[in-house]
């Protein structure tokens, strides 16, 4: 499993809550100074809230029907996004293909580095500290309380995500789609799959 870059110490609670202060006090004065509006702020923390993982299933619907798009989407992800009108604010994305032999998971150890800008706001349980230690000591258990129950024969890879890089995965396109437009595939792509705890659903599946 990759994952042999250094990730800092984990972050206490006293120290999150001193930081959250901090971010309290910048944007008070953000405010007091005339840079940005009270009202600005709420614009944007809303359009972050109300994003979803729509763009980021865009993007792997494309994949799976255009080769062309999918190489360089394997090869720049952030470029790729920006191809299709998504933005990724400077962030470095790094897509992760799944294969028959291989199936990636994506945590962050240290708190919960997501790209937001793709898949919305993360899930509670991704940002919760069984999850972040468990996906990396023992990932095919994890996979497992999420149904995705992997043959012996596939190796499973965590990857942890930071501050400036982040990971999306491409899961495997379901059999029996050959032909559907990219506006269907869309809707078998989840937010899960695109961490990696679930796989695509198939066609008539719900969860």
């Amino acid at each position: 499993m990759p994952h042999d870059h250094p990730h800092g110490p984990v972050v206490d609670p006293q120290r999150l809550a001193h930081y959250q202060n901090m971010a309290t006090a910048v944007r008070e004065l953000l405010v007091d100074k005339g840079i940005l509006t009270e009202s600005q702020i709420e614009t944007k923390i809303k359009e972050m809230e109300d994003r979803g993982p729509a763009l980021g299933a865009r993007m792997v619907a494309r994949a799976w029907i255009d080769s062309d798009y999918k190489a360089r989407l394997l090869t720049d992800g952030s470029a790729a996004a920006e191809e299709l009108g998504i933005p990724v604010d400077g962030t470095k994305l790094i897509v992760l293909e799944n294969t028959e032999e291989v199936h990636n998971l994506v945590v962050c150890t240290l708190c919960s580095c997501y790209p937001r800008n793709i898949l919305g706001l993360p899930p509670d349980w991704y940002k919760k500290r069984p999850y972040r230690a468990r996906a990396v000591k023992e990932p095919r258990a994890i996979l497992k309380e999420f149904d995705t129950i992997l043959p012996d024969s596939t190796s499973v890879r965590v990857h942890d995500s930071t501050a400036d890089m982040r990971y999306l995965v491409l899961p495997l396109r379901p059999e029996g789609t050959d032909g559907w437009a990219e506006e269907d595939l869309t809707k078998l792509v989840c937010r899960d799959s695109m961490i990696g705890v679930r796989t695509a659903k198939e066609p008539g599946a719900n969860f």
